[in-house]
């Protein structure tokens, strides 16, 4: 027997625009062509990055971005725009909060709430929209055979998405039930005649597109690749949530960011303020990647990874290589892992936004 579980038909959510928004992207946005920061102490290491990313693009070699939501609400989404748009980077990863507020900030101009003052209420994560939107960008996303990042990427620069004809949906589903896409075609199916959705345009302006990384990867066709947790984001928190959707693009999202590691021989992998998500799924992305290569005589070598972050590291030198077990830093996951990946390391200690505008102006 199942066990009891909530029903979240009968949660109620509340309009965006009502929601306390701490941050607003025109005043946060960091505008790539500003004068730079003092970069610090990470000022050699940035050149010495910016001099392998080129290298790297020289060679046709992946470069690799990958980063926590702090860096979009930081207003760093227009420098990160700037790497895209000048063909210095070939792929981009976030988690489920890092393109939830790329979106707020194209859809409203602001983003980022109180978990202290909502939770208590009952108000953390029940915004319509939010939850609305995103949810249906990854069921509508699911039945063509999309990732999260590239489906919320399309609905951005689009201003809106699609709904098919549900007579179409069944039939398809009916015709060809072991095609790979049957599955996400029912789920898409049933959320239209559960929420009544009706099948066409669904218009949806983002008025401040401009700060936007979804917009920008859908552009230029560079893939940005989504790997939430189920449960994880605030959208768990709407009656349109739904985890098979989001599973299925987040795990065409996988594929996409292992072929994007595949590539990654001579090439740099850039994380940023990603402690958990960046190393597990680079670890995983890497061994498949060899996998895959290992029957031609080819691995994965020769990749630079560089971390960045505003912890100390625990004090150690990362270019040594792991610490022993008995040392503090032998626990931080987020360069210990990647110290066990071969290749080169090297951990920037400093500001996500003094160390990104920094590499902008060194690659512009």
């Amino acid at each position: 027997m199942p066990y009891p579980q909530i029903d979240p038909s009968l949660i109620n959510v509340l309009p965006l625009e009502e929601r306390k928004s701490y941050i607003q992207i025109e005043q946060a946005a960091i505008n790539p062509s500003a004068t730079v920061p003092d970069p610090g102490a990470m000022g050699g290491q940035i050149d010495r990055l910016a001099e392998r990313i080129t290298e790297a693009r020289r060679k046709g070699a992946s470069v690799m971005l990958v980063y926590g939501a702090h860096v979009i609400k930081n207003g760093c989404g227009p420098l990160v725009k700037a790497l895209v748009e000048t063909g210095h980077v070939t792929h981009l990863s976030t988690q489920g909060a890092g393109i939830i507020h790329d979106w707020e900030f194209a859809f409203l101009g602001r983003s980022s709430e109180s978990v202290r003052d909502n939770t208590p209420g009952g108000r953390f994560g029940t915004w319509d929209e939010t939850g609305r939107w995103l949810s249906l960008a990854a069921l509508v996303g699911a039945a063509e055979g999309f990732g999260w990042g590239e489906a919320v990427g399309r609905m951005v620069c689009e201003d809106g998405l699609t709904l098919p004809d549900p007579d179409t949906l069944a039939k398809q589903v009916s015709d060809d039930p072991s095609s790979d896409l049957s599955g996400a075609r029912a789920d898409l199916l049933n959320a239209m005649r559960r929420f009544d959705l009706k099948p066409g345009r669904q218009e949806i302006k983002h008025p401040y597109k401009r700060y936007s990384v979804l917009d920008a990867s859908y552009r230029k066709r560079v893939p940005l690749t989504v790997h939430p947790g189920i449960g994880y984001d605030i959208i768990t928190n709407h009656p349109m949530f739904h985890g098979g959707a989001i599973g299925r693009t987040s795990a065409t999202d996988a594929r996409v960011f292992a072929e994007g590691v595949k590539n990654l021989s001579g090439g740099v992998y850039l994380t940023i303020g990603s402690a958990i998500m960046s190393p597990q799924v680079f670890e995983k992305a890497l061994s498949v990647a060899n996998n895959l290569l290992l029957p031609g005589g080819k691995r994965v070598q020769g990749h630079h990874m560089a971390v960045v972050d505003l912890q100390d590291g625990g004090g150690w030198d990362w270019s040594r290589g792991e610490p022993p077990k008995d040392s503090p830093a032998y626990y931080l996951r987020f360069c210990k892992t990647f110290a066990r990946m071969g290749g080169s390391l090297d951990y920037i200690c400093g500001d996500n936004r003094a160390m990104l505008a920094n590499l902008v102006q060194r690659l512009a």
